[in-house]
């Protein structure tokens, strides 16, 4: 018999998966007389997680083996933005789907919402001295995967070690014309220029930074090709200019040379990015669909 005066535990509770169900089903029976209600407000407040991942969806399928914690804190309520999507998040970080038409940070020339604006309202909301700092970026017309750390020590971690944390960054882009090459690996030295802040591309040594990008073509049609790119090196508007080197700029980035606008904002998209959890050193992959207006355009 369930106990009518039943109050969610003060403390963590944490719980092994014997047997497959769903949540809501696991957490009635293992967490002695909790009613329907109880659950569904543990999950609204964001205090389960499985496998280090909050939860809040009460028919998310649990596997053999699972980890579900119960937390006695309540967490931030859930984010509900237009333009931002929360893939992830634990205690060290946050993992992000942007949409297109929003900066990562300010530009400092304006009160302009951004993802870190939007994260920083989200963490404090139940905690004021909750704090968000960025990792990385993208650009505003770049859709995609964004990871944030919630604390300074998680981001000197990212930052510190990228090239060794990150093991995979994928991006998707629409690119006019048709490409002929199935793959191809461009290297170039780029700099910034000091007033137009357009980036330049030598492929030769100019004392620029070193950059290289893999090409690997999804799909080609006679007007447009869909490219699948991986970074070995992330530097500012990499993908943009190196598809511009080889002809094949991405639609709608007239800033490096496009010349048509399919989509109605610029075709490029962080599909994936896969890093050793800097707290606990397992590899982790997050992903974001590719947008269906770019593979309409490809036939």
């Amino acid at each position: 018999m369930r106990n009518k005066n039943y109050s969610p535990p003060k403390s963590n509770t944490r719980l092994n998966v014997k047997s497959a169900s769903e949540l809501m089903t696991f957490l009635l029976d293992h967490m002695g007389g909790m009613k329907r209600n109880s659950v569904k407000s543990l999950l609204a407040h964001r205090q389960v997680s499985v496998n280090d991942q909050v939860i809040t969806q009460y028919n998310h399928v649990l596997k053999v083996g699972d980890r579900v914690e119960i937390s006695g804190q309540t967490g931030t309520t859930e984010l509900t933005h237009s333009k931002l999507k929360i893939i992830y998040e634990d205690k060290n970080i946050v993992v992000v789907d942007k949409k297109e038409g929003l900066l990562t940070v300010s530009t400092g020339k304006g009160d302009e919402t951004t993802v870190f604006s939007i994260l920083k309202n989200h963490v404090q909301r139940n905690a004021p001295k909750n704090r968000i700092y960025v990792v990385h970026r993208l650009d505003r017309e770049t859709s995609g995967v964004l990871i944030f750390a919630k604390d300074k020590e998680t981001q000197e971690i990212l930052q510190s070690n990228w090239k060794e944390i990150v093991t995979k960054r994928l991006y998707v882009a629409l690119v006019e014309g048709r490409v002929e090459k199935g793959k191809e690996v461009i290297t170039s030295w780029l700099t910034e220029h000091p007033k137009s802040l357009k980036i330049r591309s030598s492929n030769v040594d100019n004392g620029g930074q070193k950059a290289t990008t893999n090409i690997k073509r999804l799909k080609a049609g006679d007007q447009y090709s869909l490219l699948e790119l991986e970074l070995d090196t992330g530097r500012k508007n990499q993908i943009r200019v190196h598809l511009q080197d080889i002809g094949h700029p991405v639609a709608g980035d007239q800033k490096y040379g496009a010349k048509t606008d399919p989509c109605g904002r610029m075709a490029l998209h962080a599909r994936l990015i896969e890093f050793y959890h800097p707290a606990t050193n397992k590899k982790v992959s997050f992903e974001s669909p590719v947008p269906k207006t770019f593979t309409k355009h490809v036939k």
